[in-house]
């Protein structure tokens, strides 16, 4: 599957074709507006503090892999930044959603590499305790497993059931087209509770 369709529709319609499920809280978000990512999850689970296994996690990655990280709430450490990043990069790897904190900030949006986080801080990791590669994660409030689809951009991250991709991205794109189609009404003097059958509800038919 090419997951990079996925980037075609903003997430507000993957969630809505997702039926609002897999959408990580708010405080996951994008170093830069600018950033998306879509891709295969590869799950990681860290000790706080620790980043030892993404060390891992970059060296098993895929290319088109999404690393999804659970730092077990820690956010008084960067356990991402530039030189992880660049790594990712040679890998082929689709970008990171870290329930924690990088560093590096400027470099990362320079590079434009796709970092969703939940922090920021400057401050260095052990390395002395491998966590788990793979199986499943608790991200921004959202369980995810290795091979789910993982999609995000400047309004947050969604997580897509990696049996239900097909589906997800047809009806996301579908739904894509339709307000593709709204906004010349919507230009012309249209209103949205018209456009949308909305009339009887508001009392107004």
């Amino acid at each position: 599957m090419n997951y990079q369709r996925f980037l075609e529709a903003p997430t507000g319609n993957i969630c809505d074709a997702n039926g609002g499920r897999g959408v990580m809280d708010a405080g996951i978000h994008p170093l830069d507006r600018h950033m998306q990512l879509a891709g295969r999850a590869l799950t990681v689970a860290c000790a706080a503090g620790d980043n030892l296994t993404i060390h891992k996690a970059v060296m098993l990655a895929q290319p088109g892999d999404v690393l999804v990280i659970n730092c077990g709430g820690y956010l008084n450490a960067g356990v991402f930044g530039e030189m992880l990043a660049l790594s990712c990069m040679a890998k082929g790897i689709a970008g990171v959603v870290i329930d924690g904190s990088c560093r590096d900030v400027n470099d990362l949006v320079e590079l434009g590499f796709p970092t969703f986080v939940r922090g920021v801080n400057p401050r260095g990791t052990i390395k002395d305790t491998c966590g788990a590669v793979g199986g499943e994660v608790l991200c921004g409030g959202v369980t995810v497993r290795a091979g789910d689809i993982v999609v995000g951009d400047c309004d947050g991250v969604v997580v897509i059931p990696r049996e239900e991709a097909d589906v997800i991205l047809d009806k996301a794109l579908a739904k894509k087209q339709r307000e593709d189609e709204m906004r010349p009404l919507l230009r012309a003097g249209g209103t949205t509770a018209e456009l949308l059958g909305l009339m009887d509800k508001l009392g107004l038919s």
